[in-house]
């Protein structure tokens, strides 16, 4: 909840950093150029509207002395500014969605490089920083750019007619002349006046009614995010649910997110009332005060009835310019509450790819992947085990075991240059390529030829090598259907995904191989085939195993074995910590000794 706060309270500084990338991209000068031609098309119409002010006047004044031709004269001027009033407005409508969807675009890509360079989307989902970005980039860069435009756009016109329109009501409404304290008082533009104090008051009010929609907002956006996330998590998961009979459960916590956003809607929905019933007065009543102020100069003979129609036009327009904060208040809390969230999901990113990683991972010339008094840690600091040195050759069959939760995973993680926290360093032959199985391979939608190939591209391999090594790994059944589109993640068994990241390692031949639990689902002599499969076809490639199964020991030759540290003091208070102890396969794990201080040196 502090760091929603945060967001909510993100100042406009924050949010001219948010608009200022794309204007000063690449793309300006098309933005630029759009951005003219959008702004001059808003001041035609402005122009227009002063025209058609001044068309009131003269129609009123024929329909006033009876004058027919006139009259039509003035039919036909409605009729060709109309036209103009049209296709300008038509226009400008078209090329602001021009520019909304380009600028879009462009944000889009940048917050999507942002996020997926250097881990950072990893880094966030580990620490829980920020809730949704999903939600964020694909519909709060909307509303940033739709919004950003709509509003800006429509106070730019605000801010022009009524530079445009005052004047005119200054002169149209002339002089107003009353007696107080026995003096008589004259005030020039009276309407003018009488437009600001009438505006003024409506925004005051309607700024204190509204102000709770930009927090109220906020919320929703997060409570709707958090609901639709639920949904798509039963959907990936719909078998396990249903095995579970899970429904009641799902129901239930579906309920509990719904809740949040059916009472925080009723919130918005009493303000809103609330805002209407000013908003909806001031607007009203707007129709009818002109009249009743220019009244007494219209019945004294000062003015024509074109004259008065003409006070009634230009305060209208000058009223409607100085209530566009009131138009537009719902608009802008709710653009308010995205830029808000972008501002904050902004700031998580940058400081996701700022955390500066203790563990140095590089590429250099050693000829064999050394790890050098690596410490790891969880991200709360909590430490994971003693400094681990040891060294990965070619060919070596390591086996990594230990007791759940005690890091193995995360000994791949930090080798894998993905876990910043911790210390010591990873060092890998610079030419040597890893390839890192996790226990559920991620299958993207698509075809199942582009998930085989994953993470290089769909056509990178030969038809008939994936194949071959569909039916090494006992999945020629799904030969016929590589060029199927589906959600292979829901579609396939656990069994068949593992087995198509077997078929990823023969097509991609790695130098060292890190499987994480990655053959759990598979029935023992399948999981025999899998791994001497990988023996046969990659001799020199390391294999390095993490399992829980000790059948899966037979095909290594070497155990990395998490031991609960004896000396640990603080196992009590912060969990035990571990070392590593290595021996051979088969070997008591204690009687280790020359192995383990080979390991380290």
């Amino acid at each position: 909840m502090a760091n929603s706060q945060v967001e909510q309270r993100s100042d406009w500084r924050a949010v001219w950093r948010l608009i200022k990338p794309y204007w000063v991209s690449e793309e300006r000068w098309k933005a630029i150029g759009l951005l003219a031609t959008v702004v001059g098309l808003a001041l035609g119409m402005v122009y227009v509207n002063v025209l058609l002010n001044q068309w009131n006047r003269d129609f009123y004044n024929a329909l006033e002395n009876k004058d027919f031709a006139a009259f039509r004269a003035q039919l036909w001027r409605f009729s060709y500014l109309a036209f103009i009033y049209i296709a300008v407005a038509i226009y400008k409508i078209y090329l602001t969605q021009a520019l909304e969807i380009r600028w879009r675009a462009w944000m889009t890509s940048q917050y999507m490089n942002d996020w997926l360079a250097g881990q950072a989307y990893y880094r966030i989902e580990q620490s829980a920083r920020a809730d949704n970005p999903d939600q964020r980039i694909a519909e709060d860069l909307k509303y940033l750019t739709s919004g950003t435009l709509t509003l800006s756009l429509g106070l730019l016109s605000s801010v022009v007619t009524l530079v445009s329109f005052i004047g005119i009501l200054w002169a149209v409404s002339g002089p107003i002349s009353f007696m107080l304290f026995g003096h008589e008082r004259e005030i020039p533009g009276y309407m003018v006046w009488f437009a600001l104090a009438y505006a003024g008051i409506g925004s005051l009010l309607v700024a204190w009614i509204g102000k709770p929609l930009i927090g109220q907002n906020f919320m929703q956006q997060r409570f709707e995010a958090d609901f639709r996330f639920g949904l798509i998590r039963i959907r990936e998961n719909a078998e396990s649910v249903a095995l579970y009979r899970g429904e009641a459960q799902e129901h239930a916590y579906l309920n509990s997110r719904f809740t949040r956003i059916r009472e925080n809607w009723w919130d918005i929905m009493r303000t809103t009332k609330r805002l209407n019933v000013a908003s909806t007065f001031y607007e009203q009543f707007a129709l009818i005060f002109p009249f009743l102020v220019g009244a007494p100069r219209y019945f004294g003979g000062a003015i024509k009835l074109g004259g008065l129609m003409q006070i009634a036009s230009a305060f209208g327009q000058v009223q409607s310019a100085l209530s566009w904060f009131i138009g537009a208040f719902t608009s802008l809390a709710e653009w308010k509450a995205s830029v808000n969230r972008l501002a904050g999901f902004h700031a998580t990113v940058d400081a996701a790819r700022a955390i500066e990683s203790g563990i140095r991972v590089e590429r250099n010339g050693v000829a064999a992947l050394r790890i050098e008094s690596l410490s790891l840690s969880l991200p709360g600091g909590a430490t994971l085990n003693q400094p681990l040195s040891a060294a990965i050759e070619s060919g070596q069959r390591i086996l990594v075991a230990g007791p759940s939760g005690c890091g193995k995973s995360t000994l791949f993680r930090a080798i894998a240059g993905i876990w910043p926290y911790g210390d010591g360093e990873v060092e890998i032959p610079q030419s040597s390529s890893l390839l890192f199985l996790p226990q559920r391979s991620y299958l993207p939608i698509g075809t199942l030829r582009a998930a085989l190939t994953y993470p290089a591209a769909e056509d990178a391999y030969a038809n008939e090598d994936i194949i071959a090594r569909l039916d090494a790994c006992r999945l020629t059944h799904l030969a016929p259907r590589l060029d199927e589109v589906d959600n292979w993640s829901q579609r396939l068994s656990p069994g068949e995904q593992q087995r198509l990241a077997f078929v990823r390692v023969l097509l991609i031949r790695p130098d060292m191989v890190f499987l994480d639990e990655a053959s759990s689902a598979l029935d023992s002599e399948t999981e025999a085939a899998m791994y001497r499969l990988l023996t046969e076809e990659l001799p020199d490639a390391a294999i390095i195993s993490i399992a829980h199964r000790e059948k899966v020991a037979q095909y290594h030759d070497e155990r990395w074995q998490f031991v609960p540290d004896a000396d640990d003091r603080d196992a009590l208070h912060n969990g035990p910590r571990y070392r590593i102890a290595f021996s051979g396969i088969g070997a008591p794990v204690e009687a280790a000794s020359q192995l383990s201080a080979s390991r380290t040196q």
